[in-house]
């Protein structure tokens, strides 16, 4: 599949470890310490370099104290998760339900064919003891 993104992967515990020598040097690395830090002093620091990040601190902070709220959240998720995962085994013992009845199927065509052979035999068997 050709995409017209690049994609870079930076794992945040090693740049973590880099930029604790180095300090933030600029708007990437603030971007980058904003997602992966939640120690307070840090914060203080990216937003006095980078006041453009205090808007969005406000409102995670206020989002965080608002406990019922982050509940109602993980609540709708937790709950679109398990109708997921319920349409998921309906879909999957739909498929076991679909084996089986052709296993019923083949196995029926198999039990009248041995049905006609018996009457077959028992034909030729009544034949032969009528001679």
């Amino acid at each position: 599949m050709d995409l017209l993104q690049e994609y870079v992967y930076i794992p945040l515990d090693v740049f973590q470890k880099i930029v604790q020598n180095k300090g933030v040097r600029n708007k990437l690395e603030a971007w980058l310490m904003f997602f992966s830090t939640d120690e307070p002093e840090k914060m203080a620091e990216l937003m006095e370099k980078y006041p453009e990040f205090q808007k969005m601190y406000r409102e995670i902070y206020e989002l965080c104290l608002n406990v019922e709220k982050v509940m109602e959240m993980f609540s709708k998720e937790l709950q679109e998760l398990d109708r997921n995962t319920v349409q998921y085994m309906i879909d999957e013992m739909q498929e076991e339900i679909d084996g089986l009845k052709a296993d019923l199927q083949e196995k029926e065509n198999v039990l009248g064919k041995k049905e006609a052979e018996n009457n077959a035999l028992r034909e030729q068997i009544r034949k032969l003891m009528q001679e």
